[in-house]
């Protein structure tokens, strides 16, 4: 099953519609990061093993770059275009479906 940690500039919505999807998700609320830089953020998400959800394309595209530039592993990021949070619930499900644990792993995703 993916794990999926949601940064602080997803509606917490997100979460109930991806849980009645089958996802066991955090979001930065759950885990009292809000304020927290977008550094600490990714790797508080990866080191959980939980794939990282942002809205945040232009922070999380260097970030990623930089953590894959160190050879790390990470669960994965997917960066979504920002829309009615049940059309994002559904996209980013459709495409997860996709994917296992595994074969998501240092993966940089768009949806």
């Amino acid at each position: 099953m993916i794990s999926i940690y949601c940064d602080e500039d997803v509606d917490v919505l997100i979460k109930p519609l991806l849980e009645a999807k089958g996802f066991k998700v955090l979001t930065a609320l759950d885990e009292k990061m809000l304020g927290v830089s977008d550094t600490k953020q990714i790797m508080y998400a990866l080191s959980k093993g939980r794939v990282f959800l942002t809205h945040n394309r232009v922070h999380y595209e260097q970030l990623y770059s930089e953590l894959t530039a160190q050879g790390g592993d990470n669960a994965g990021v997917i960066i979504a275009t920002r829309r009615n949070v049940y059309e994002l619930a559904r996209r980013v499900s459709r495409v997860l479906s996709g994917y296992t644990k595994d074969s998501i792993k240092n993966r940089l995703l768009y949806v």
